[in-house]
């Protein structure tokens, strides 16, 4: 555990000793990358855009890093190609009922990025259409 910054001390100075101490005992040492240059840019790169793409080279999904109001809408989009790969209807169920939830929640949420312009699904018209898809593959 670190340390507390004793009084007195400047943060800048404390801050500076730590990572002093964290090189002497060696933690700095084989991290990957080490040694390694930083990648170009085009100079007109964000931190954001630097962590997207960050999240894609390591193969992530990077809808993690959509507001959620988004992060739904894009869920909503994919809501066919999720349920098509489902086999049992309960799960159909959980996967709707679960989007619905969060979809009432963020419609309990003060805004704080995109308004979400989704209602939520009618559980048994998800299942009917699942069905069909069954039943036409």
């Amino acid at each position: 555990m670190t340390e507390r910054k004793p009084t007195g001390v400047s943060f800048e100075s404390w801050v500076d000793r730590q990572v002093s101490a964290a090189e002497a005992r060696g933690e700095f040492e084989g991290l990957p990358g080490a040694g390694k240059p930083l990648p170009k840019t085009d100079g007109n790169d964000t931190a954001l855009a630097w962590v997207v793409n960050k999240v894609r080279s390591e193969g992530h999904d990077v809808s993690a890093l959509l507001p959620p109001s988004l992060a739904i809408a894009k869920e909503l989009d994919d809501l066919p190609d999720t349920l098509a790969r489902v086999r049992r209807e309960a799960r159909v169920r959980e996967i709707v009922e679960d989007l619905n939830e969060r979809i009432r929640a963020e419609h309990r949420r003060p805004a704080g990025g995109p308004v979400l312009r989704a209602r939520p699904l009618d559980v048994e018209e998800a299942v009917a259409s699942w069905r069909e898809g069954l039943s036409g593959s």
